[in-house]
């Protein structure tokens, strides 16, 4: 799931510090997401998937689906 956020935010040519901008938190802090060292809240993985338009299963790994759900 980690790798998925970096390459996810790589792909997109973001920076950790913008991310965390959109998040509403530091970027010291949204690393620690992204290096898999602190739980990342539901609330932040909605987010990030809607952001990325993907769902949060494929950001979580539960599929390799990137498309978003079906409305």
């Amino acid at each position: 799931m980690y790798q998925r956020l970096r390459d996810l935010r790589e792909d997109n040519g973001k920076k950790q510090s913008e991310i965390a901008d959109m998040l509403q938190c530091t970027q010291q802090a949204y690393s620690t997401y992204e290096r898999g060292e602190r739980d990342i809240p539901s609330k932040v993985l909605i987010k990030l998937a809607d952001y990325y338009n993907t769902s949060v299963d494929y950001l979580l790994g539960r599929t390799n689906n990137p498309a978003p759900p079906a409305p």
